[in-house]
């Protein structure tokens, strides 16, 4: 038995779009792994160092305020940092999931290595990755070269 006899075009599109999400994954995961590890000091890291050196100042000569007082602005700084940065990705996937929800009932152009896709948006995920469902098949939104006002 065919397995188009089986699937419809709706559960077609579902299993592609799963499948490449989990090879989206996948090519990730080997990309970090394949990676130099981290040169740069984390918040973990700069806690580590500080209550070493908490733990073995001399007692008769203990940390001077202010050298405290500079750490712990410094790690204050560095927590900041760290939550911006995390909060800019956020933003930043949100904006590429709204940019692609807003071409809902549009034309769009995707270019593709070898060709060139037009079709109108029928649906949005709202994954990591935004996809669009053109002509009954999921691109990337990031594949969207063209958005065409409905008239």
């Amino acid at each position: 038995m065919a397995l188009e006899s089986v699937m419809s075009s709706q559960e077609k599109a579902a299993a592609a779009r799963w499948v490449e999400a989990e090879n989206k994954k996948l090519a990730q995961q080997l990309d970090q792994r394949n990676t130099l590890p981290n040169q740069s000091l984390g918040r973990e890291d700069f806690l580590k160092i500080l209550l070493t050196q908490l733990a073995h100042q001399d007692p008769t000569a203990p940390m001077e305020d202010k050298e405290f007082i500079a750490q712990m602005a410094q790690f204050s700084s560095l927590e900041q940092m760290t939550n911006m940065a995390t909060d800019f990705a956020k933003m930043a996937r949100m904006l590429k999931v709204t940019e692609a929800s807003s071409a809902l009932g549009k034309s769009v152009e995707i270019n593709l290595e070898n060709e060139t896709v037009q079709g109108v948006v029928r649906a949005v995920t709202r994954d990591e990755m935004p996809s669009i469902l053109v002509n009954g098949k999921f691109y990337e939104w990031d594949q969207v070269s063209t958005v065409f006002e409905e008239f």
